[in-house]
């Protein structure tokens, strides 16, 4: 095809958004899992013909066809320009994908047309927190709109059709498999959980090494569905995801070497303000905030390569810049002789331990000064240096001017 190239491009943008799609001839069935699975659990093998293989026959050529099939998911053909008169139809299928938030009062009405019984409906919902949900209609539907540019060389040489099968009653295939088992719950089941974690680990694993911008595209694609519907209440469902995904981001952050110290204000913060949520979109901001959050802290506070020693030391440190934080203080704190955690963290830090304390000390003494109008004796205290000639010798010593020179220069008064 001379379009491969950018056919294959395009399929990767796709399943960055979680959007799977397969190519299918007349006579392949390589369309048998395009919905991942739901008919074969559903025992409704003879739809996939229906749905999947309808293309052959019936589609048009130039036209790119979205369809809603009867659960609410969408799905986009495409018949592909064929090279020449000897090569085979290829159709194009991508999804499946919903555009809409569905609601549990959705899902039973479409339950109740189909007949399913209640066991089938709890997979069913599983099956949804999995589908990826782009309620911005457009936002796919211009992507589709470049690749038929890419195809056909201009919108004017194609067009798109809707067609939707959610309320025809024509439709609707009858369900011929018997689910007398718990194991026909079971296979469904455990392929929605193994996709469903496989996006957190992703998640967390992006999270432990502060890589903000692909941690919040993952949870761009994810559906707010993916925690089952446990109440009737959507905003106290968002809310019973929300704390899992503080807790979840809270031990990433961990994993990616944040002494706890660190984390437990943001985590707390994060906690009260979950239970204020007042809507489903307030929930989903405050995810992509605590991201946002959890990623700083390991950009700014991970200790990863550290051993567990001098990650103590300088979570000390952090704790509180006043307290007494000389050397025999602290390897008495921490139990260990002075001479080794002196050699331990000139190794691994590049500087001794004092050093590092009168440049944390020097460090928040100059913001003091900046962002305060507290005298300078009160700033030294506050750094845990008590007298103020020896502060003032020590901070022109690292920064080449005195307290009231720098306070001068920012044009703080």
């Amino acid at each position: 095809m001379p379009y491969e190239n950018e056919l294959n491009f395009f399929r990767k943008i796709l399943n960055n958004y979680r959007i799977h799609s397969c190519l299918i001839t007349k006579d392949d069935k390589n369309y048998r899992n395009a919905d991942q699975g739901l008919r074969d659990f559903l025992g409704m093998q003879e739809d996939y013909d229906q749905l999947f293989c309808t293309p052959h026959e019936t589609l048009k050529e130039k036209t790119i066809y979205k369809i809603t099939d009867s659960f609410f998911c969408n799905y986009i053909f495409i018949i592909l320009p064929k090279e020449d008169d000897k090569s085979p139809m290829v159709t194009f299928i991508a999804g499946p994908y919903i555009d809409i938030e569905l609601s549990q009062k959705m899902i039973m009405e479409m339950a109740e047309r189909n007949s399913f019984s209640s066991n089938i409906v709890s997979q069913i919902q599983k099956y949804y927190s999995n589908i990826p949900v782009y309620t911005d209609k457009d936002t796919i539907l211009s992507l589709f709109n470049a690749l038929g540019e890419i195809l056909w060389g201009s919108t004017d040489n194609f067009t798109f059709q809707s067609i939707s099968m959610i309320y025809n009653n024509q439709y609707f295939p009858k369900i011929v498999k018997n689910f007398d088992t718990k194991n026909d719950n079971a296979l469904l089941a455990m392929q929605m959980l193994e996709r469903r974690y496989e996006g957190e680990n992703k998640l967390l694993q992006a999270v432990s090494q502060g890589m903000t911008h692909q941690a919040d595209q993952i949870l761009s694609k994810s559906s707010t569905l993916m925690l089952e519907m446990r109440t009737s209440d959507p905003v106290r469902n968002i809310k019973n995801y929300s704390i899992i995904v503080n807790t979840l981001l809270r031990k990433a952050t961990e994993q990616g070497g944040v002494h706890p110290l660190y984390i437990d204000g943001v985590s707390t913060d994060f906690a009260k303000r979950i239970e204020l949520i007042k809507s489903v979109e307030e929930g989903v901001s405050m995810h992509h905030e605590m991201i946002d959050r959890y990623c700083r802290l390991v950009k700014n506070h991970s200790m990863k390569k550290l051993s567990p020693l001098v990650q103590k030391a300088i979570a000390l440190v952090d704790f509180d810049i006043t307290a007494d934080l000389t050397l025999s203080r602290q390897a008495e704190i921490l139990n260990v002789n002075a001479s080794y955690l002196s050699t331990l963290f000139k190794k691994e830090m590049g500087t001794t331990l004092t050093e590092y304390v009168t440049k944390k000390r020097i460090e928040h003494a100059s913001f003091l000064l900046i962002s305060t109008n507290l005298q300078v004796q009160t700033i030294a205290q506050n750094c845990g240096i008590y007298d103020v000639n020896y502060f003032t010798k020590m901070f022109k010593k690292y920064t080449g001017k005195t307290p009231k020179e720098h306070r001068e220069n920012s044009g703080k008064f």
